[in-house]
């Protein structure tokens, strides 16, 4: 699959089909991949707690808010919601936001190539995250990969001429991602 490909096919799945598991094993498979990823001063400072129990599942759905733009829908429902999380944590003296974009785009191309999809989170609570995994107090949650097998139909629309970026859902529950146009992105 071609790297154009993987990207429109990596986008934030928020529905998948819960009866379809996620082992452990094939999320080493993704931190594998990303440990090879560049890191700023190669200082490597993340470390990921990878969660594909029923119920630490339950635990870490409790922590997540979805979809900001979809005001009346409050996250999947049972037999939608993610089988696995990948929660990304890092010493709370470093910032290392880049090696954040990086890892996580990187997880999530990867999921894609197993016939994954996920989400990107950072509307979370930290908190609550970090004692359900039993996180150290020198470490601090940063973000949370929610994955599963996309159940959801996602398509790119070009922005409207209103210039409108939120997504939504239409009448069959396809979910509209606007984007940018080419020339409108470029100095």
């Amino acid at each position: 699959m071609k790297i154009k490909e993987m990207v429109l096919k990596n986008r934030s799945y928020r529905r998948f089909f819960q009866e379809k598991k996620i082992t452990t094993d094939q999320l080493k498979n993704l931190i594998e991949v990303a440990r090879l990823t560049p890191s700023a001063a190669n200082r490597q400072p993340y470390k990921f707690k990878l969660i594909s129990d029923e119920t630490m599942n339950e635990k870490i759905y409790s922590c997540v808010k979805w979809a900001g733009y979809l005001k009346d829908w409050d996250g999947p429902q049972e037999g939608e919601r993610p089988t696995a999380y990948i929660v990304m944590a890092a010493p709370n003296a470093v910032s290392a936001e880049c090696d954040a974009g990086i890892l996580g785009q990187t997880i999530l191309l990867a999921a894609v190539e197993m016939g994954l999809g996920g989400c990107f989170m950072g509307s979370i609570d930290r908190e609550k995250i970090a004692q359900f995994i039993g996180l150290s107090s020198e470490y601090k949650v940063v973000y949370v990969l929610a994955l599963g097998y996309p159940k959801e139909q996602i398509v790119i629309d070009d922005i409207s001429a209103d210039g409108d970026i939120k997504y939504y859902r239409d009448e069959n529950e396809v979910h509209h991602v606007p984007k940018k146009v080419l020339e409108d992105i470029l100095l």
